[in-house]
């Protein structure tokens, strides 16, 4: 029976949880081992430690062990590996693929990676080696393992070679060719390598344009190579050029998702962490600071309405409008920087190009502040039957949206500019920015037009 991908996992859970207060041992045992790793984290989330435990220690293999160690969240996989016994998780821990061990162990606190790094005899040079590293470089997240050959063998000699000797690389995508000191030099693919005539060495049918990544180069940087150039792996070297590993497309999946998700949450004023899976006073502590620059627009746009108090005794259909000029003058702004946010991100937009983006979006702004600025103008002249109230309105509506627009889209490319992660700085800055501009322009609209 197939089922969607959420009712599988609904599904999954309430059966587990059901048979975890029966203490049904031999059903649970069943259903853990034969369940993906990635879905038994999903139920992680809503099961207590101790239920973790009761499960994680149903699961009679360890290299499935290991893969749900990946899959759980950090916050879980910290207080898992703390509830159990070193000696199992170094265990664990060695028979995972060494970028993921390495993962894991960065994860942890410092005074016990190091006792965990102590234990391990299997792979603790490699992991050590993956750990000097800055988690968020190509070094940070390669793989050691991978298929390097010199330029003189033959494609008979490779094909043996990947049947003996590389046998448990991980990710065998690609074979790379290196010189006798290591320096990555070619590169062929398994479909080169077996239709090649036997006899050829692989300096003759190997690519010599390599796109490779230096170690230090940023993750994101990483990713947006190999989606350019549509690659299922990058090869990492050092600074002299020597093979050190390769970046797989899983990982870069991983990095595309949690950039994306980081920036979502960032420009959302809701922090850079999973905040779904917090606690409450967690969640609040880190949405509250976020939220003051928002406070201190209300603030000044209290300000500002207050300084044409009088006009509004007077003319009390005036506050009818404001909400929805702020609010149109708000969802363009935020449309375009958005926009812009997400170009920079993906490399679409350069900053070089600041005066086309922000033309191009202010042109977008204006257009669509004529359209519904006239809309709205008609509303508010056949509401109050005032000509010049339609006639401030539809231009309070004009300027706000296509300020908005203006500063939606030169305040990331401004920020990026001056390199301040323009995620962060723009959903606050742009909406507080906008509430004001949108409220001053309104009322100095209809005071100048209305003779107020």
């Amino acid at each position: 029976m197939i089922t969607e991908y959420g009712e599988h996992i609904k599904i999954l859970s309430e059966s587990i949880k059901r048979l975890l207060r029966r203490n049904a041992v031999t059903n649970l045992k069943k259903i853990v081992n034969k369940t993906h790793m990635a879905d038994l984290s999903m139920v992680f989330r809503n099961l207590s430690l101790p239920n973790q435990i009761r499960l994680f220690d149903m699961i009679d293999d360890v290299e499935q062990q290991g893969i749900l160690f990946s899959e759980l969240d950090d916050y879980m996989l910290i207080d898992l590996i703390q509830a159990m016994n070193l000696d199992d998780v170094v265990t664990i821990l060695e028979s995972m693929a060494r970028d993921d061990a390495a993962d894991v162990i960065g994860k942890l606190p410092s005074d016990q990676s190091s006792i965990i790094l102590d234990k391990m005899q299997k792979g603790s040079e490699e992991v050590e080696g993956l750990l000097k590293y800055d988690n968020e470089t190509a070094g940070g997240i390669m793989v050691p393992d991978f298929i390097a050959l010199k330029e003189d063998v033959t494609a008979k000699e490779a094909i043996s070679s990947l049947q003996k000797e590389h046998v448990d690389v991980e990710m065998p995508f690609y074979l790379y060719v290196v010189d006798d000191q290591g320096r990555l030099t070619g590169v062929c693919s398994l479909r080169q390598l077996v239709v090649a005539a036997q006899e050829k060495q692989l300096k003759d049918f190997m690519f010599t344009d390599v796109v490779y990544v230096r170690t230090d180069m940023d993750q994101e940087e990483v990713a947006k190579i190999v989606a350019r150039y549509d690659i299922l792996a990058v090869p990492v070297v050092d600074d002299s050029n020597r093979l050190v590993g390769i970046v797989t497309v899983d990982d870069v999946i991983d990095i595309i998702r949690r950039e994306a998700t980081e920036d979502i949450l960032k420009m959302a004023g809701a922090g850079e962490e999973f905040i779904e899976t917090k606690s409450v006073m967690k969640s609040t502590r880190i949405r509250l600071p976020w939220l003051f620059a928002s406070c201190l627009g209300g603030i000044f746009a209290f300000f500002i309405i207050n300084g044409f108090e009088q006009s509004l005794k007077e003319f009390t259909f005036l506050a009818a409008f404001i909400p929805v000029i702020m609010g149109m003058g708000g969802n363009i702004g935020t449309q375009s920087s958005t926009i812009v946010v997400r170009g920079l991100a993906t490399g679409n937009i350069n900053t070089k190009e600041i005066l086309a983006v922000v033309f191009k979006e202010f042109s977008v702004g204006f257009i669509l502040g004529a359209v519904y600025g006239s809309l709205l103008g008609v509303v508010a002249h056949f509401s109050y039957s005032k000509i010049m109230l339609g006639v401030s309105v539809g231009l309070a509506v004009i300027s706000s949206m296509s300020v908005a627009a203006l500063v939606g889209s030169l305040a990331p490319m401004l920020f990026a500019k001056a390199r301040i992660d323009p995620a962060v700085a723009t959903g606050p800055f742009v909406t507080t920015a906008i509430d004001i501009i949108s409220v001053f322009f309104y009322f100095k609209i209809s005071t100048t037009l209305m003779g107020l």
